[in-house]
């Protein structure tokens, strides 16, 4: 397998980038201007550069102008407590992951790869549509049908819970704490948006400790 990797800097795109690094000839990084997409960024630069795989940064500054999502909208927009669907879905960035995977198709097309790579997984499922089985299911067919090479879309967390993600991450070499997830995008993690939260269950739910830096552990 010859793969391109969608990878934001957060910890379930990292945890594939470990796993799967034999595998993985080029990472893709896109900044579509959400709080905490600076942050991101710095964290895939920091992994690739340690493993030796080439990253490629493109940016959608169209999505900011355009799109609407609290994600968009500035720290205070973003809901804090539990990564519940009610909670969270105003973060929802309508077809994000389509967007994303789309362009990483030509560009994989373009290097003369075979597989493209998403870290969608099951506790995304309820909250965004373009995180379900059905919907990779489904961009796997158009991908394969719309490029030459019938480049394919590979998605081996798609049924894994992101504590179980982050084991695997862990065993294959991964300080979780060194990725970055917080939705508010400080420059360190808040501690109380849904996200941080939902990253330290995870963490612990692997049997991990949590040594990520947070503002505040008040609803830990």
């Amino acid at each position: 397998m010859n793969a391109l990797l969608v990878l934001s800097g957060g910890m379930d795109s990292t945890s594939m980038l470990y796993v799967y690094r034999d595998d993985i000839r080029l990472a893709v990084n896109f900044h579509y201007g959400s709080n905490h997409n600076d942050r991101e960024r710095l964290s895939a630069r920091y992994h690739c550069e340690k493993l030796g795989i080439e990253l490629v940064e493109i940016d959608l500054d169209f999505m900011t102008k355009y799109f609407s999502s609290s994600l968009l909208s500035g720290a205070d927009s973003i809901p804090e407590g539990s990564y519940d669907p009610e909670n969270i879905r105003s973060t929802v960035v309508p077809f994000r992951n389509g967007i994303m995977l789309s362009i990483a198709a030509g560009l994989a097309e373009s290097r003369g790869l075979d597989t493209l790579m998403l870290a969608n997984h099951a506790g995304d499922h309820a909250i965004y549509p373009d995180c379900t089985p059905e919907f990779v299911t489904a961009m796997d067919k158009a991908i394969e049908a719309g490029t030459y090479p019938g480049i394919r879309l590979y998605t081996p967390f798609t049924h894994l819970t992101k504590g179980e993600i982050a084991r695997k991450g862990a065993e294959a070499g991964l300080d979780p704490s060194q990725t970055y997830s917080c939705y508010k995008g400080g420059e360190i993690h808040c501690g109380r948006c849904a996200t941080c939260v939902e990253r330290h269950e995870a963490i612990i739910e692997a049997g991990l400790e949590d040594t990520t830096k947070y503002l505040s552990d008040k609803l830990f």
